[in-house]
């Protein structure tokens, strides 16, 4: 039961390209992922509800998601769910939650498919 405490599974497209840096020597990938689920509302009506999730890759899945990952692909990822806080220049604490992948694979894209 250990390994579904903190355990986050997403379908979404993603809203840009990723952005590797360099960590102590580990590559880290930051990109964004927009999730989306359709409803009818009290009246009838479908509404759209599109949520963005902000999404971290280390080490050999960085590299791989800055070479095969674009802007709009669909993308499975498989993940732990992490909570951070920071002051920001005005003195104001902040709070900024991410996805930290385990997993992840490309669905549907304009380039090749592949498992990443």
């Amino acid at each position: 039961m250990n390994s579904i405490r903190n355990r986050v599974n997403l379908i979404g497209n993603l809203g840009k390209d990723p952005e590797v840096k360099e960590i102590n020597g580990t590559p880290l990938a930051k990109f964004s992922m927009a999730t989306t689920e359709y409803y009818k509302n009290k009246n009838g009506e479908k509404v759209e509800d599109t949520q963005w999730h902000n999404l971290a890759a280390w080490g050999n899945l960085a590299t791989r998601a800055e070479k095969l990952l674009r802007k709009g692909d669909r993308v499975a990822i498989d993940g732990r769910l992490r909570y951070h806080s920071y002051n920001d220049k005005d003195g104001n604490n902040r709070f900024f939650s991410e996805i930290i992948i385990n997993e992840m694979m490309l669905i549907s894209s304009k380039h090749d498919k592949q498992t990443v």
